[in-house]
């Protein structure tokens, strides 16, 4: 069976990889060894990475996004830096959110601070480069990272955790009227300002979610929690739940199922299931069946899509632009690849 392994391993392992593990080939090779891939030996000037190291730069690992991932390779390597492996980390965002705590932060339970981590903090604690970018694209020819703001960043080993967002395109109108849950940092900024909409609100604010999985029936619950503790308890607010499947949370049990409509109707929220939105317009849903609902804020909590530009960088993808990987957590077209989380088809 596969040894499941990701960069941390390669780097962190203090030892040569067994057969069967994480191998590279002619054209990706791992690390330069004369009878197999070989991690070196920390330094020990680099045991402290605020103490500069005097070795050579041997191999570029670069991680493009601050996903929990990456997160736990950073603090792997600064616990225990390795000599000659230069880490860059680039992402769009310094405070990387913990997604998990996202509902929770929304109902008032997390402080901002709470649910992110500072990758600056970190970066520095790994002793490692961090380029606050958004990655355009690859060159897997030349090895280059292409940045929307910055030159091309070089690279030996790459580990993709950039993550997913909704997928909007397929219905008229949903980028433009509707607010995507991801990614995270810009939707916060959004549920802030429908905070202070719904406080400045003449009437009842309706609100539609677009999405009865986990995600949407959390985020929605979440919302109305924290608007009805700044009414005092009551909620001066509407709320639509819409799912494409005959039912809620398709993903979860028959039992599971019941509880959460059960809930939802004691909250007052309206479901409605088996009828797919196929337009949005500003302030307004039409579904399949032509019927239409008026709402003042469309939150989109849909099924996920993967950027554009690992498939037009040549990686093999699956049928929705997801990063296809071994149990190793390789690509399974570029033994040089790692992909984890959300842009990853295990």
């Amino acid at each position: 069976m596969p040894v499941l392994c990701s960069p941390i391993r390669f780097y962190a392992s203090g030892r040569r990889m067994a057969s069967g593990n994480c191998e590279g080939s002619a054209d990706w090779p791992i690390l330069d060894g004369a009878d197999g891939p070989v991690v070196p030996s920390p330094d020990p000037a680099a045991v402290n990475p605020m103490t500069p190291s005097t070795a050579p730069i041997i191999k570029d690992l670069v991680l493009l996004g601050g996903g929990h991932s990456h997160v736990a390779v950073l603090k792997r390597f600064g616990m225990k830096p390795l000599a000659g492996v230069r880490i860059t980390m680039i992402c769009r965002d310094v405070q990387t959110p913990y997604s998990g705590m996202l509902p929770g932060h929304v109902a008032g339970h997390y402080r901002h601070d709470e649910m992110h981590i500072d990758l600056a903090v970190l970066s520095r604690f790994a002793g490692a480069r961090l380029y606050r970018s958004a990655v355009t694209g690859l060159d897997l020819e030349r090895r280059l990272v292409l940045c929307d703001n910055r030159p091309p960043v070089p690279f030996d080993v790459i580990s993709i955790n950039t993550g997913a967002t909704p997928d909007m395109s397929a219905v008229p109108g949903a980028a433009e009227n509707a607010v995507p849950v991801k990614p995270i940092g810009e939707f916060i900024e959004r549920w802030n300002a429908l905070r202070r909409r719904a406080a400045a609100h003449d009437g009842p604010l309706r609100i539609a979610v677009v999405g009865a999985g986990a995600g949407g029936v959390e985020i929605l619950l979440a919302i109305r929690h924290a608007l009805a503790g700044a009414a005092g308890g009551g909620c001066d607010a509407g709320f639509q739940l819409f799912a494409a499947s005959p039912e809620i949370l398709p993903e979860f049990g028959r039992r599971v199922r019941r509880a959460f409509r059960k809930i939802l109707a004691a909250r007052g929220v309206a479901v409605h299931a088996g009828d797919p939105i196929v337009e949005v317009t500003p302030g307004r849903l039409r579904t399949a069946a032509g019927r239409t609902f008026e709402a003042d804020e469309i939150l989109w909590v849909t099924g996920a899509r993967a950027p554009s530009w690992p498939a037009e960088a040549g990686l093999d993808v699956d049928g929705n632009g997801f990063i296809r990987v071994a149990d190793t957590l390789q690509s399974t077209s570029h033994p040089g690849v790692f992909a984890a989380g959300d842009v990853a088809a295990v």
